[in-house]
């Protein structure tokens, strides 16, 4: 298989994770006779300072000629303290979701057995946790408009939309992805408030007509909130707007253990972006020290996702697996003994070679 890669490496510690990702498709690439042939291209705050632009036109000239797109972290503080900034990093984001029809993303959260102990809550709530949510990424109050503030500046306003059309493309992802886990999805909402949510319960319940195998029950998300922490095990396949999204995700992230551990896929109908969920992490930049297994299990994702490459994507979660049960991780995760980004994605890859030899 021949496939073109787009590689958007961004700010902070996201090159450095991003390159651990890429190692690990190249592994693939030599056992399976792939060819991937990589583009690089500018986003974030190094775009900003390049280009004036976060997402400049020639990065979505590279992101629309490729198959796939691995991503690596946007944002720096010059930015982040500066309030009163007109350009953000985060605004290429944004941008490249809308431009690039990026309108859901896929958050596995699932607990190893090897990190049950650093997790913050205990080990006997989380342990066999695997849920996956399916946030929609193009709507709601992030995009709404109208939207600013008042002429004398002492008030703002934001506005949240959606279409039942909008609903419904994750929705349907969202459904699908439960006929072939639990067969089990949560919508979590704010129905007893907004509008927004009511269309949102309306138009998910009128689908179930479709799935008639596949149970839904309704949450609101103050209530998810909690769930996630006493009894994150109940959930299977969680469907939820922009914010609700991506208010709960973050928050789910503390059951791996480390925020370094869990991947994403947002996907289009023609084209898809997998990024790790840590952000750009600016404190560690450049001292080799950063958790890269979120973009190598980002680089599975792409591989099963945009290409379909099951065996393949499988292959690279197990090399994790193994390299995490054997204690070969970052200072995140161990502090005595700990292994540079480099050297844990050099484990990986050679992990990737070492199985893939045993079963052929």
């Amino acid at each position: 298989m021949k496939k073109r890669i787009a590689i958007l490496p961004g700010d902070g510690i996201g090159p450095e994770v991003t390159t651990q990702g890429v190692k690990a498709l190249d592994a693939i690439a030599e056992i399976f006779g792939h060819e991937f042939e990589y583009k690089e291209a500018l986003v974030g705050a190094v775009a900003i300072d390049a280009t004036g632009n976060p997402f400049p036109k020639e990065t979505e000239e590279v992101c629309l000629n490729s198959d796939a797109i691995l991503f690596g972290a946007i944002g720096h503080p010059k930015y982040d303290d500066d309030p009163k900034a007109k350009i953000r990093p985060e605004q290429g984001l944004l941008a490249m979701r809308k431009k690039l029809g990026l309108f859901t993303n896929i958050r596995p959260v699932e607990s190893y057995d090897a990190l049950l102990s650093i997790s913050p809550l205990k080990e006997e709530i989380i342990k066999g946790v695997d849920f996956v949510v399916f946030r929609e990424l193009t709507g709601g109050i992030y995009f709404g408009q109208p939207r600013g503030r008042s002429e004398d500046g002492n008030s703002a306003f934001d506005t949240c939309n959606y279409s039942k059309d909008e609903i419904l493309r994750v929705s349907k992802l969202a459904f699908e992805a439960a006929m072939n886990r639990n067969k089990h999805v949560t919508l979590v909402d704010k129905a007893n408030v907004l509008a927004t949510s009511r269309l949102w319960r309306e138009t998910v319940q009128d689908l179930t007509a479709d799935y008639p195998d596949v149970t839904l029950d309704f949450m609101f998300v103050d209530n998810a909130a909690m769930k996630i922490i006493q009894n994150p095990a109940y959930f299977d396949v969680v469907l939820t707007e922009n914010m609700f999204g991506d208010i709960i995700t973050d928050e789910a992230s503390v059951i791996s253990g480390s925020l370094g551990m869990l991947p994403s896929a947002s996907v289009g109908h023609n084209l898809s972006l997998f990024d790790p969920i840590h952000g750009s992490y600016p404190q560690a930049a450049g001292k080799n020290i950063a958790n890269p297994f979120g973009s190598i299990l980002s680089a599975a994702m792409l591989l099963e996702y945009s290409f379909e490459l099951v065996e393949e994507s499988k292959l690279i979660r197990k090399a994790v697996d193994n390299a995490v049960n054997s204690g070969f991780v970052t200072e995140d995760i161990q502090k005595e003994d700990a292994k540079s980004t480099d050297e844990v994605g050099d484990r990986v890859a050679d992990e990737i070679k070492s199985l893939a030899s045993i079963n052929s």
